[in-house]
């Protein structure tokens, strides 16, 4: 088999499986691991995929930057948001971590909501700052350019010193084996302090997410509360994430 059909044969075991094991492609194909490693490594430099032990699983297109990830399933980010959203009860304290889908939930928060929200980014921040009735709270520290939030331990000193009712995580990442996932060992850091801070944790994922993986663990699955996904319930992984007893919050 040529290069180019190997490169092939790996991607379409990626978007059918959702994942690729190294040892049975090489029993299947006829060749080394070796060889399959080395065709994962070339995918992996090109973005096209997340490279784990023994093997690889999709990259997930919440990895590009800011601006760009504005476009990405903003349909798909607004029904998530929404479901959250109603997760904020009135007189509450709600963190609410960065990024592009808790930024639609920010601006899908109903006007005649009393609540505090607790935040690391200055987006979520500027969308409320005409909100009748909600006080903020920022905390700051190094900004984190690709999610527009503060991380590092100043940032992380601050997260634990708040507490709330109800945290809102955004995650790159969301698979059975490899977890919840980012692309940043800072960021992740950041999100497991605000997580920590609060009685119940809801992850957002929109469904461009779901099956994906990014290099660093955000959260073991026992730790949150549920995944809030607009991804169709009868989706493989949604299926057998809500067989291990995760609840899992459908966005319609």
């Amino acid at each position: 088999m040529l290069a180019a059909e190997r490169r092939d044969h790996l991607l379409g075991l990626l978007a059918r499986e959702g994942k690729v094991v190294a040892k049975d492609v090489a029993a299947d194909l006829g060749i080394s691991e070796d060889s399959v490693r080395r065709d994962l490594r070339d995918l992996a430099a090109e973005g096209l995929c997340h490279r784990v032990y023994g093997g690889a699983l999709p990259v997930s297109p919440a990895v590009a930057d800011y601006s760009a990830r504005m476009a990405v399933t903003p349909e798909g980010k607004q029904k998530v948001a929404a479901a959250a959203a109603a997760l904020v009860q009135p007189d509450s304290a709600l963190i609410l971590d960065g990024g592009t889908t808790a930024l639609a939930v920010a601006h899908g928060l109903p006007r005649r909501l009393a609540c505090t929200v607790i935040t690391h980014s200055p987006t979520i921040v500027a969308a409320l700052l005409d909100h009748p009735r909600i006080e903020l709270l920022m905390l700051g520290g190094r900004i984190f350019k690709h999610s527009a939030v503060a991380c590092g331990a100043a940032a992380v000193e601050a997260a634990q010193n708040v507490s709330a009712d109800l945290c809102l995580l955004g995650v790159t990442g969301v698979h059975p084996e490899a977890g919840l996932t980012t692309g940043d060992a800072e960021e992740a850091a950041m999100k497991r302090a605000l997580a920590a801070r609060a009685a119940d944790t809801y992850v957002l994922a929109s469904s461009e997410k779901i099956g994906a993986a990014s290099r660093f663990r955000v959260l073991p699955w026992e730790e949150i509360s549920g995944l809030i996904t607009d991804a169709d319930p009868h989706h493989t992984i949604v299926e057998r994430l809500t067989t291990r007893g995760i609840e899992v919050l459908t966005a319609s």
